[in-house]
């Protein structure tokens, strides 16, 4: 039955795919309709033959899309089409279409499916490349990303874990805490990013800070109220057998707390991946981030599509990675 059941929720999620690309290929197709040809009047097509100009060579351009302005200045170099062509066209010569007849055709800017496909696989087939300093593989992006990450990540648990442990176990501690962290929990982890610069100086270090401050409240939340919430029958057998509060957080509060703290962990790990994502738009330098950021400003936006589609894949690996863990730690009483 669960078979069965995965089975037809896959089939559906390929067919909403399938759906979401039609559109998508549909909306950005271009059809190759050629220059824009030029009609020309009979006293133009008079002026231009009166200069010399063959009624063939009128007709070719016209056809490319050269309006009578520019035939005008072709008209009066005396040089016939294939001398034109071997000197490198009109454009070499300084003379260009106008805008009017090469402007892009709706939806020819934002690429395809199939051109992102094509970028994709060029990406995939070769991610850890260094071809200098703002051309190198997402493989390695990714890698300076999740590197960050994951030194703000472990900063926060071992600060939020213990000090949640503790205003869980102190009503006291509660109390005194609690004002603090209703003020600084709402604070968008951005709004530390130019205190971070200012401060710190470096931005690096105020790239894994933003990842340290964004970190810590869901983790030292979670963490006290799974805490606080273990049953009281529980705390006082351990109290009776006299076990010390070390032995008795490990062994009786740890196990029993150990699902809502893996939650806010989890909770955690997708603000730190969205947040550096953000953050290193603004510093810049190395990242994933950076790199939509760079790919914005060159207008390559195929490539800038990868790289958010990349950043997606693994925010999705790194919350599965952590229902896993939510799952091997689930506590049945």
């Amino acid at each position: 039955m669960l078979r069965s059941f995965d089975v037809r929720s896959a089939l559906l999620s390929l067919a909403i795919l399938a759906s979401i690309l039609a559109v998508w290929q549909i909306t950005t197709h271009v059809p190759d309709t050629g220059p824009v040809s030029v009609v020309l009047s009979q006293d133009q097509m008079g002026r231009l033959l009166d200069k010399n100009m063959s009624s063939e060579d009128i007709e070719f351009y016209t056809s490319q899309g050269v309006a009578f302005l520019q035939l005008e200045q072709i008209a009066s170099l005396n040089l016939s089409r294939e001398i034109i062509d071997a000197a490198g066209g009109i454009r070499a010569l300084g003379i260009s279409v106008p805008d009017e007849n090469s402007a892009p055709a709706p939806g020819s800017l934002f690429p395809s499916p199939a051109k992102i496909g094509i970028e994709l696989w060029a990406t995939v087939t070769d991610p850890f490349y260094v071809a200098g300093t703002n051309d190198m593989g997402y493989g390695i992006q990714i890698g300076y990303s999740l590197l960050r990450v994951v030194i703000g990540y472990t900063l926060a648990a071992l600060v939020a874990i213990p000090l949640g442990f503790l205003i869980g176990m102190s009503p006291l501690a509660y109390k005194a805490l609690d004002p603090f962290i209703q003020v600084l929990k709402p604070i968008s982890p951005l709004a530390w990013m130019p205190i971070a610069l200012f401060t710190i100086g470096d931005s690096e270090l105020s790239s894994l800070f933003v990842i340290f401050v964004c970190s810590l409240w869901p983790m030292l939340t979670n963490t006290a109220f799974g805490v606080a919430s273990v049953r009281s029958d529980w705390v006082n057998v351990a109290r009776t057998h006299e076990l010390s509060t070390w032995r008795t957080a490990l062994t009786v509060i740890l196990p029993a707390a150990a699902p809502t703290i893996v939650t806010g962990m989890r909770i955690s790990i997708g603000i730190a991946w969205l947040v550096i994502v953000a953050a290193e738009m603004l510093v810049g330098g190395t990242g994933i981030g950076y790199v939509v950021w760079n790919e914005w400003n060159g207008l390559r936006l195929d490539r800038m599509i990868v790289a958010i589609l990349f950043i997606g894949v693994m925010g999705m690996l790194l919350d599965t990675a952590f229902a896993r863990l939510q799952r091997a730690v689930a506590y049945v009483e």
